[in-house]
C-alpha cells in the first residue's frame, strides 16, 4: 500500500500572468496522477493548494498557511522571481523547499529552492552567441521591472559588449503594464537588429501586437527579430497570432504543437524527481533538500538536481516560433548550470573596458 505524503501547489489561476501559471499547474497536476498511478513506487501525492490570484503580497502567507496547516514540507509553485524570493522567507522558517520550475535570471542559490528549470549560461547566452553573429549587434531591451527584467537586461549587455555590439534602448515597464507608446517610438527611430524581451504576460502579449503592427511598417527586410527566454508555448494563444517568428530558448519545446511548453514538462519533471528521491525512504520528506539528494545518492539513484547548488543541468534548445509550433534552430547538450556565471562569461582582452583617468 502507498504511504500518502503532502504537497503543496502554489499557483495562481488569474492575474496578469496567468497562461504561465496555469501551464506550470496543470504540469504538477498530470505529475501527481501519474506518480499516484505507478505501483511501482510506494508513495502517492496528495495536493494541498493555493491560489496567489497573481498578487506578489499572497505569496508568502500562502505558503506560510500551507507549511503550518499541512503536513507538506514541499511546495511547488511560484511564477515571478518576486514571488519567490517572497517565500523564501517562510521557507526557511518553517523547513519547507519550493520546487520552482520556471527559467530564471540566476545569482541566487537558496538551499530551500529546487532550481528545475534553466539559468542564464543555459538559456540567454546560448541564445545570444547563437543571434549576434546571425542577427545581427544592434540590440534593444524591453523587460518587466523587477529582477528577472533588470538582470537579463544586465548580463545581456556584458555579453554585446564583449561582443563589440551596441544597446540602443533598455525599457521596463510594471507588470500588467500596456502603455507602450514610448516604446514603440524608441524602436521605430533605432531600428535595432534585434528585441531582448523579457516582459512578462499580458505586458509581452501587448507588447508583441503592438511590434506585429510596427513590422509590417518596416517591411520584411528591416523587421526586428524578437529574442525571449521566458516566451513558451502556453503565451501563444493569449498574443493572439502576434508572437510569429519570436525566437525563443529553453530545455525543451513540444514536438507537436502544444499548450504548455517547458513550464508544464518541468513542473511535471519536478514532481517525479520528487517521487524518485522519496520511494523507498520513510520520513525522507523531512530531510532538508541537500541532505534528501545526499541520501538518493547514497541509496544509487542519480538526482536531476546538483548537490552542489541544487540547479538541475539542462539541454539548450533555440527555436523560431513558426505557426503554432517552435521550431528547432540550433540544440546544446545537457549543460551543468552555472547560476552565478564563474565558468561562463566571456571577459575583454587586454586591457578590455578598463581606462586610465586622472
Amino acid at each position: 500500500m502507498k504511504r500518502i505524503v503532502e504537497i503543496g501547489l502554489l499557483q495562481s489561476q488569474s492575474g496578469n500572468y496567468s497562461a504561465i501559471s496555469r501551464a506550470s499547474r496543470a504540469g504538477v497536476l498530470q505529475g501527481v496522477d501519474e506518480v499516484n498511478a505507478d505501483n511501482a513506487l510506494d508513495i502517492a501525492f496528495h495536493v494541498i493548494e493555493r491560489d496567489p490570484e497573481g498578487r506578489v503580497d499572497r505569496y508568502a502567507p500562502l505558503c506560510r498557511e500551507i507549511l503550518q496547516n499541512s503536513q507538506a514540507r514541499h511546495i511547488f509553485g511560484c511564477v515571478t522571481s518576486a514571488s519567490r524570493k517572497e517565500v523564501i522567507p517562510e521557507l526557511e522558517r518553517f523547513d519547507g523547499v519550493l520546487w520552482y520550475p520556471l527559467p530564471y535570471e540566476g545569482f541566487e542559490a537558496s538551499e530551500r529552492v529546487a532550481y528545475i528549470h534553466s539559468c542564464p549560461n543555459q538559456h540567454l547566452l546560448p541564445l545570444l552567441d547563437w543571434a549576434l553573429p546571425v542577427l545581427g549587434k544592434r540590440a534593444y531591451f524591453v523587460g518587466s521591472n523587477y529582477i528577472w527584467g533588470w538582470e537579463m537586461a544586465r548580463i545581456a549587455r556584458e555579453q554585446i559588449a564583449y561582443a563589440g555590439g551596441t544597446v540602443l534602448g533598455d525599457r521596463y515597464l510594471a507588470i500588467g503594464d500596456t502603455e507602450l507608446d514610448h516604446i514603440i517610438h524608441d524602436i521605430r527611430a533605432l531600428k535595432p537588429d534585434f528585441i531582448l524581451n523579457s516582459l512578462v504576460g499580458d505586458s509581452s502579449y501587448a507588447f508583441l501586437q503592438r511590434l506585429a503592427g510596427l513590422k509590417a511598417e518596416f517591411g520584411s527586410e528591416n523587421s526586428p527579430a524578437v529574442l525571449s527566454c521566458n516566451f513558451t508555448e502556453c503565451e501563444i494563444a493569449p498574443a493572439n497570432g502576434a508572437a510569429a517568428g519570436l525566437i525563443s530558448a529553453g530545455p525543451w519545446f513540444e514536438p507537436e504543437s502544444g499548450q504548455g511548453g517547458s513550464l508544464l514538462e518541468m513542473s511535471r519533471q519536478a514532481v517525479h524527481e520528487l517521487a524518485n528521491l522519496l520511494h523507498n525512504r520513510p520520513q525522507a520528506e523531512k530531510l532538508s533538500l541537500s541532505e534528501l539528494l545526499l541520501a538518493a545518492l547514497q541509496h544509487g539513484y542519480q538526482p536531476r538536481l546538483d548537490p552542489t547548488n541544487l540547479h538541475a543541468a539542462q539541454p539548450v534548445v533555440i527555436a523560431r516560433l513558426e505557426g503554432n509550433q517552435f521550431k528547432e534552430i540550433k540544440r546544446l547538450p545537457q549543460m551543468r548550470a552555472d547560476p552565478y556565471l564563474t565558468h561562463h562569461v566571456q571577459r575583454p582582452q587586454g586591457t578590455g573596458f578598463l581606462k586610465v583617468v586622472s
